[in-house]
This record gives structure tokens, C-alpha cells and sequence, in this order.
């Protein structure tokens, strides 16, 4: 399950979208930019080199692509052939995917995270012929696999100084930089504006245009097959449904190219628009970077948006006295004006006086945060809790939910600007179909369109499937896992559960997630999890309870909250012990166990946890890239310790 969020203050009409139906491939989108929105001297690319942010135009991004596509085309590489990345963010990533796009070859992005076992086995899936490596870290892991990889003939380090790697090394794929690379190609024959021109029309919408390998929360990784009909057509309608962004936007990218949404809410999108595309330079510095970029528009995880929640209220209360209570007025202001503007009403003088005087004190700090021009920020890999999502539309920053999945490239439905209902996750958007199909009889209990949507429609609860546009073309090199997923009839199983409510999309949780207790209750792990991650005590939280009397949890504690309570060092998170027996932290923490218990069914409560020291990992294998836990591996794992937890209530008692 993808979903995201995008945070909205203000709006603007886009002259270019009478332009956008007739583009049909990605390569297509960027030369339109530099054809009717800006000189190809703009800046197109902004990163930070040294000291400084250095900005890229579109002629010498577009200068480099030709490059590379020319160097490609001497090595053999024809339409179809994939050729694979795996690098951080960066103006290299763009040239990479920009000089095989335009040659009709197909993009394979591959994690930096993932282990050498698994990035072995997506370049051989897919039989990967070159493959770009961003650091010395993931050089190193190509060459240590390099040889198991028959098809692979060449290794392409973005850094210079690479042979100190390679010394005493029997490789049988050739490894070039990728500066060299360029150069080659800038004196290719074959680097001929005519002859590169030729080959980007011989490249059409259903042409693969990239293979995203994504293995959820069990499972082999799967090649997922999405063309540039998926892409293209995806950035159309999402641009259609909420058109707010214009080509003046700066966008600050940090979230992996590597998965499609990163790809296409912001490099695709910024492709279609002419938008400025800045590369922050890690997580830690993104706060950092954000106030030296100032950018509009940026891309997030849920995550991100809670400890922005958290640090906000524990800053506006820190204090207590005089400075606590104003903040809490301003809060409950806004509030308030939010509700009446959601409710179709117009604030009356007092409340819009009353709300101008909170922005002034409170809201408007909270916002500088953000670098001072932030326009709207979108979110993906899982849903924002509900109070999330209404304290930014207390502040006066709109937020609206979206729902899809790698599989539908990846947006299904987003919310519409001027209709807000928090807990969903929007309109379904223009050209596809969404149904909602009872999980055992598989009847179909509602389906919608773009075009049928009406505020006030509500459904029953069943598997969300999807077709039309958004839909990929299937898994690679497996025929059985994509007729598993997609039926004859063309729907595509997200396996979420959902329904419809006042017209939107609502999630409830994943099939395959769904624990039933030893009484036969069906619990939605999400929902609960959602519930206790209100406290600012809790990082994580993993939901035990299937095939069991009760439920039970892993807690993971914020690392914050923790050092500061209790006056912890370091050294505390270095123990090995995996999990905090101290007492006074289990009581800490089970304070707002129990105060959050309240607002759950009885079945639904947790009755016993354990707290874990550090974070669940992707390198660990607990959770995914896009931070889903992996459900079987984390049972598995810890199977003596949640044992345990049910032993020790069994003899409380």
C-alpha cells in the first residue's frame, strides 16, 4: 500500500495544461519544457557542491542525457535492454534516466539500502546490461556481485577515484566513470541531434519504461512493469485534479528516486510543469537544506509530518504559564475557523480577527520551519493519522490524502483541493475505475469514477481493486504472480480493505495485515497502531494477536522522549539487550497505553508489550524501503519474546 499526503497553502491556474494531452513518454515531457514553458538556459536542476548550491540548466542536463544515450548506442544497447541505477538522489540520476528513456531503454532502480543477496538477484531478473553506482559504499557492493551476473557488461561509479576499488580485481563486466562515460559520448558519431530525435519518436506510450522491484512484506521482489502510458498519464490526471502547481515551483527531492513515488510526484511532475528539482543532501540535513532552498513544494513521509506535530506541541507547551495557554488558544482558533470553512460557512469578523492574531503569534513560526515559501508538501508510504492531519489544517495548511500502490504508477485517488475530509483519501481520479469487492464472495459492493463522484455516496467495506490507466503492465518474468493480482477482466487487487465515505476513498487496512483474535474478531492492526502513535512517548508500534485471546505489542520508544525523561546517554542505546526491562520505562510507557486504550473496543486493546531499544531496520529485513513492517519476519524473529509477553499475562493473573 502507497499512500500519500499533500500539504496545500494557496493555489494557481497552470496555462499549460491544454499542452500535456499530447505528450504520451516521459522523455517527451522535458523537451516539451524547453519547446513552450522555459529557455533552455533556465535552471532545471539545483544540488549542493561544497559550500554552495549549484544550479543546472536544461541544455546541459539535456547536454549530458544525449551523452549518455550516445555512449549507450555504441555499446549495443537497443530498445527494451535494461539498464540499472543505484544512487542517492542527484542531478547524475536524472542524466542516467533521461539518456536511456529517450533511447527506449528500460529504467531498473534498484534501493541503496537493499543487501548484496537482493541487488544480485534484480540484476540478473532482469537482466541488467550496465548499472550506475552513486558512492564508494554501493560500488563496492556491485563488484562484489559483478561476476555472478552474467548479463552485466559494464559498472559506471559516479566518482572519479574508483580504481583504488578495483586494483587485483578479475572482473568480467568493464567499469567506466561516469564523467568519462560522458566524454565518450560527446564524441560519439552516434551523439547526432537527428539520429536521437529519430529513436525518441520510435519510443511510444505502451513501451516499458521502467521495472520497479518491490517485494511488500513478503516475498520474492517482484519486478513491477510500468510503462510510459502509466507514467505520463499518471502525472495528467493527478496535474488535472489538483492544479496548484505552476512552472515557478521549487521542489526539494529526498525521499528515494528508487520508488515510483518519489519519481513521479516530483522528477516526472517537474518534467511536465518546468519545475525547479533540488536535491537535499541527506535526512539530517534536510531541515537544513530546506531553509537554504526555500523550496515550494517537497515530498515526505508520514513520519516526518508527526515529529513535526510532536515538536510543535511540546515546543508550544514546553513553557507552561502564559506561553502554554496561548499556544493552546491558537490551536483551538484554528480549529474552529478551520471547521467553519469546511462546513461551507464564511468566518465571522471575530473568529477571522481571532485567527489572524493566532497565525501571527504561533501558526506562523511553525510554518518559517519549512523554509518560508512552502507551497504544499506531499507524503507517501502510509496513511497520516487523522489528528495529524487535522492539526495542519488547525495551523491553516491544507492537507489532502491520496491512496495507490507501485503497481498503479502509483496514484488511484487524491483529495480535491477545495474538499476536505480528513480520514480519507480522496477523489478517485479522471480515467480509471475503483471497486470495492466483498473479501469473500467477491461481489462488487460499489465501484466509482472521476465522474460519478458524489460527496455524500458511502459504501460498504471490501478489497479495493483498480482499472484503467494507473494500472501496470505486470510483474516481470512472472506470469502467475500478475494473474494472481490481476483478473480477466482487468481489475487490479491492492489487497487494502476500504470503502467509500462522503465520496472518498477510505483505507482501513491490508488484507494480508488483518489479525483474527482466538474468538474470531477481525482487528485492522493500522487503525490501532494509529491510535497509540498519538502518544508523544512512541516512535513505532508492531500489533500482535492473531490466533490469540488478546493483543499484545512491541513498542519502540522515542529516542528523544526517552533521553530526556530519564536522563539517558548513548551508551543506553548500545546495550545488546534487544529489549528495556527498567521498570519506570515500562510504567512510563504504559501510562499512555492506558490512557489511549480508552478509545478502542475491548478486543482491540493491548493487554501486554516489550520495549525495544532501537528502531525495527530495513537492513535488519524488519520493514520495508517504504517503511512497512514486514509482519511474518518480525513474528518470526521475535516469536520467543511475544511468547513471552503471553506467558507473563497468563501468570499475572
Amino acid at each position: 500500500m502507497q499512500v500519500f499526503v499533500i500539504l496545500v497553502i494557496g493555489t494557481t491556474k497552470d496555462f499549460l495544461m491544454n499542452l500535456l494531452p499530447k505528450l504520451e513518454t516521459v522523455p517527451q515531457l522535458l523537451r516539451n519544457v524547453i519547446s513552450n514553458v522555459h529557455n533552455e538556459n533556465s535552471t532545471f536542476l539545483i544540488h549542493k557542491t561544497g559550500a554552495a548550491w549549484e544550479e543546472i540548466s536544461y541544455k546541459t542536463t539535456l547536454a549530458n542525457a544525449d551523452a549518455i544515450s550516445a555512449y549507450f548506442l555504441d555499446m549495443g544497447i537497443q530498445k527494451g535492454d535494461r539498464l540499472g541505477l543505484i544512487i542517492e538522489n542527484s542531478p547524475e540520476y536524472i542524466y542516467y534516466d533521461q539518456g536511456l528513456q529517450q533511447i527506449g531503454a528500460v529504467n531498473v532502480s534498484i534501493y541503496p539500502t537493499l543487501s548484496e543477496h537482493e541487488v544480485e538477484y534484480i540484476i540478473n531478473d532482469s537482466g541488467i546490461k550496465a548499472i550506475l553506482a552513486g558512492n564508494a559504499f554501493l560500488f563496492r557492493k556491485i563488484l562484489k556481485i559483478s561476476n555472478n551476473c552474467p548479463d552485466l557488461q559494464r559498472i559506471i561509479p559516479v566518482f572519479p577515484d574508483y580504481e583504488r576499488f578495483t586494483q587485483n580485481l578479475q572482473l568480467n563486466a568493464g567499469v567506466i566513470s561516469l564523467a568519462s562515460l560522458i566524454d565518450e559520448g560527446r564524441t560519439s558519431s552516434r551523439n547526432n541531434a537527428e539520429e536521437l530525435s529519430t529513436l525518441r519518436s520510435a519510443v511510444v506510450a505502451s513501451d516499458l519504461s521502467s521495472l520497479i522491484y518491490t517485494s511488500g512484506t513478503t516475498g520474492t521482489p517482484k519486478g513491477v512493469m510500468l510503462t510510459h502510458h502509466n507514467f505520463v498519464e499518471n502525472v495528467k490526471m493527478c496535474l488535472e485534479q489538483i492544479p496548484v502547481i505552476d512552472e515557478n515551483e521549487t521542489f526539494l527531492s529526498f525521499l528515494p528516486l528508487s520508488h515510483v513515488f518519489e519519481r513521479t510526484a516530483t522528477y516526472h511532475v517537474c518534467c511536465a510543469k518546468g519545475c525547479k528539482m533540488a536535491f537535499s543532501q541527506s535526512l539530517e540535513l534536510l531541515a537544513k537544506n530546506m531553509a537554504e532552498v526555500k523550496p515550494t513544494v517537497m515530498s515526505c513521509v508520514p513520519r516526518l509530518l508527526e515529529r513535526i506535530h510532536d515538536k510543535a506541541i511540546k515546543a508550544g507547551t514546553a513553557k507552561g504559564g502564559i506561553s502554554a495557554k496561548i499556544f493552546l488558544w491558537a490551536l483551538e482558533t484554528g480549529k474552529s475557523y478551520r471547521e467553519v470553512n469546511e462546513a461551507g460557512r464564511k468566518p465571522g469578523i471575530i473568529l477571522s480577527a481571532k485567527q489572524a492574531i493566532a497565525d501571527k503569534l504561533v501558526f506562523s513560526k511553525i510554518k518559517a520551519k519549512t523554509g518560508g515559501r512552502l507551497k504544499f508538501m506531499l507524503s507517501g508510504g502510509a496513511a497520516l493519522p487523522k489528528n495529524v492531519g487535522e492539526f495542519f489544517g488547525n495551523l491553516g495548511i491544507k492537507v489532502l490524502e491520496g491512496f495507490g500502490l507501485t503497481e498503479t504508477s502509483p496514484v488511484m485517488s487524491v483529495t480535491e483541493y477545495h474538499r476536505q475530509v480528513y480520514g480519507t483519501v480522496g477523489r478517485v481520479i479522471p480515467g480509471i475505475e475503483v471497486g470495492i469487492q466483498d473479501v469473500d464472495t467477491k461481489e462488487f459492493v460499489a465501484i466509482q469514477t472521476y465522474d460519478s463522484f458524489n460527496e455524500s455516496f458511502e459504501s460498504g467495506e471490501g478489497e479495493i481493486v483498480v482499472r484503467g490507466h494507473c494500472v501496470m503492465k505486470g510483474y516481470w518474468n512472472k506470469p502467475e504472480d500478475t494473474a494472481q493480482v490481476i483478473d480477466p477482466e482487468g481489475w487490479f487487487h491492492t489487497g487494502d480493505v476500504g470503502r467509500f465515505f462522503k465520496g472518498n476513498l477510505q483505507i482501513t487496512d491490508r488484507i494480508k495485515n488483518m489479525l483474527v483474535n482466538a474468538y474470531g474478531k477481525n482487528i485492522y492492526p493500522t487503525p490501532v497502531e494509529n491510535t497509540y502513535l498519538k502518544s508523544l512517548k512512541i516512535e513505532q508500534l508492531f500489533l500482535i494477536g492473531d490466533k490469540r485471546e488478546y493483543v499484545t505489542a512491541i513498542v519502540i520508544p522515542s529516542k528523544e522522549a526517552l533521553q530526556e525523561t530519564f536522563n539517558l546517554n548513548e551508551e543506553f542505546f548500545q546495550k545488546p539487550d534487544m529489549f528495556i526491562e527498567e521498570k519506570e520505562i515500562n510504567d512510563w510507557i504504559g501510562q499512555d497505553i492506558k490512557r489511549l486504550s480508552t478509545e478502542l473496543a475491548k478486543f482491540e486493546r493491548i493487554k501486554n508489550f516489550k520495549v525495544k531499544r532501537n528502531p525495527f531496520t530495513i537492513e535488519a529485513g524488519e520493514i520495508t524501503p517504504t517503511l512497512k513492517a514486514k509482519r511474518k519476519v518480525i513474528e518470526k524473529k521475535y516469536a520467543h519474546d511475544i511468547d513471552e509477553m503471553y506467558q507473563e499475562e497468563v501468570e499475572n493473573h
